[in-house]
């Protein structure tokens, strides 16, 4: 997982955990969580609407011919 080992991702654990605190820690995950959903239903999004967009030029190219 990007090269990071185990040691690695505890340190960052440990350093996520001090800085915001055992209280914190659910309210930072949910919005990360949300984040990563909103950017994953925007790629969603985009890729339909170049699906879209293709089948439209495919109709215009056969109606030209």
């Amino acid at each position: 997982m990007f090269g990071l080992g185990t040691n690695e991702l505890l340190l960052i654990l440990v350093i996520v955990f001090v800085i915001f605190g055992a209280g914190k820690l659910p309210q930072v995950g949910g919005a990360l969580g949300k984040g990563l959903r909103n950017f994953k239903d925007g790629m969603h999004e985009a890729e339909e609407k170049d699906e879209e967009q293709k089948t439209l030029e495919e109709d215009n190219n056969n109606k030209d011919n």
